[in-house]
């Protein structure tokens, strides 16, 4: 069984670390603030001193480090690992770091006899502890090969992308995405909750429609269950957007979607979020908008919401106004064969419906008779042809509902807003 040495105990780390104790590999671990090592002690790993001294006892070297410079620290600080590097020893880096680091390592090692292989992943805390990580390799595709059980033990999957370098473009490009799609779904949540619309509801609709995501499943509850556990942090967030910036502008590619990712990460970095979960960046929209994007801790009754403005036919039922808009109505009968009579009377608008109006008349209508509704002039409206449809007694008068015959889709909306006009009017 290979001896695996692991560097880096952090959100990813110890996990990681832990997995391959789990699997029945020989591990000795080192990191920097030492308590941290403990747990992993307690099942059963070594703990190494120095970075150096974890080297000398591996055969593999795995390393998870926050950032380029405590990786390049750790490698070339005094009783670093390359002061405990030997022949045949294979370092797999799994931090997020710039491509030109894992290329300067790989060149550094070689000359030391050492395999490198850029080995980031992707999934964050609970893919570490479940074991299913991906690793995106770059380097050596014999070295690899060589290495498959171990990339086995902590993940599911592990992809040979190409030379020294090519696991970390790749996971740039990666998280350059996963940072859009976080900052995607933390404005369309604000959207919807400063218009009224349950957050919860609102998830439930993301995940079930095209603006679904690996970031709505992972951290949409986390956000309206106020849940800014760490499982990736803000501030690594925003480092691996830095980055990202960093070689699309040696590659001089406009990259807009990226830019304003990594200036909201920013802002959530001012506003102190950057040892929190990147999903705590929605922070931010909540003090833009004034007020939190938050699951409702019990079901809202219709006493409780808030009031808004009624519509036309809403206030009409509620407050029983008679609309009183006097109307024109040519009646037609068919006589004979191309030919037909007809009359004008009066009649009044009482309500509109979804299918037709109702109007009263004195005059005596008979079912399916079709007839012409002429608006006042103020109204603009064209006349418009309906069918009797039902018959009501109304005092002396009745009142028919007239189901609206191909209504063009631009009169119903000229005849909803006359309609809305002119009750906001009456009121």
């Amino acid at each position: 069984m290979k001896r695996i040495g692991f560097i880096g105990l952090g959100t990813m780390g110890k996990p990681m670390a832990a997995n391959l104790i789990q699997k029945g590999f020989m591990v000795t671990v080192y990191n920097r603030t030492a308590e941290k090592a403990d747990e992993l002690a307690h099942l059963g790993a070594e703990v190494g001193l120095t970075p150096a001294e974890v080297a000398r006892s591996s055969d593999v070297l795995i390393t998870m480090l926050s950032n380029d410079a405590s990786l390049l620290e750790t490698f070339y600080s005094e009783q670093g690992i390359l002061s405990g590097v030997h022949p045949a020893l294979t370092i797999i880096d799994s931090s997020t770091v710039a491509p030109q680091t894992s290329q300067k390592l790989a060149e550094e090692l070689a000359a030391h006899f050492v395999d490198f292989l850029d080995a980031p992943v992707t999934g964050s805390k609970p893919a570490a502890e479940a074991g299913t990580l991906t690793f995106m390799v770059g380097g050596s595709q014999e070295v690899f090969d060589e290495h498959q059980d171990v990339f086995l033990a902590l993940g599911s999957k592990a992809l040979y992308l190409g030379p020294s370098g090519s696991g970390s473009y790749a996971k740039l490009a990666h998280n350059t995405m996963v940072g859009i799609n976080l900052a995607g779904l933390a404005e369309g949540l604000s959207i919807a909750t400063k218009a009224g619309v349950n957050p919860a509801q609102f998830l439930e609709i993301v995940r079930s429609g095209g603006a679904n995501s690996m970031m709505a499943q992972l951290k949409g509850d986390k956000i309206i269950d106020r849940d800014f556990s760490n499982q990736f942090s803000l501030k690594l967030m925003l480092k691996d957007l830095q980055l990202a910036q960093e070689i699309t502008g040696k590659f001089q590619l406009p990259t807009p979607m990226l830019q304003s990712a990594t200036n909201l990460f920013q802002i959530g970095l001012s506003k102190g979020l950057g040892e929190e979960d990147l999903s705590s960046v929605i922070q931010c929209y909540e003090e833009w908008m004034g007020q939190q994007v938050v699951r409702p801790s019990e079901p809202v009754v219709a006493s409780e919401k808030p009031a808004s403005p009624l519509s036309g036919r809403e206030r009409r039922r509620n407050t029983r106004v008679k609309l009183d808009i006097s109307l024109k109505l040519s009646i037609y009968q068919w006589e004979q064969e191309g030919s037909f009579s007809g009359q004008n009377i009066d009649g009044t608008l009482f309500d509109l419906s979804e299918s037709g109006l109702q109007i009263t008349s004195a005059a005596p209508l008979a079912p399916d008779m079709f007839i012409v509704i002429h608006f006042p002039q103020e109204a603009e409206l064209p006349p418009i042809t309906a069918r009797v449809i039902r018959i009501e007694p109304d005092g002396r008068n009745f009142r028919y509902g007239c189901m609206l015959s191909a209504l063009p889709p631009y009169v119903r909306i000229k005849l909803e807003q006359y309609i809305e006009d002119h009750i906001a009017y009456a009121f």
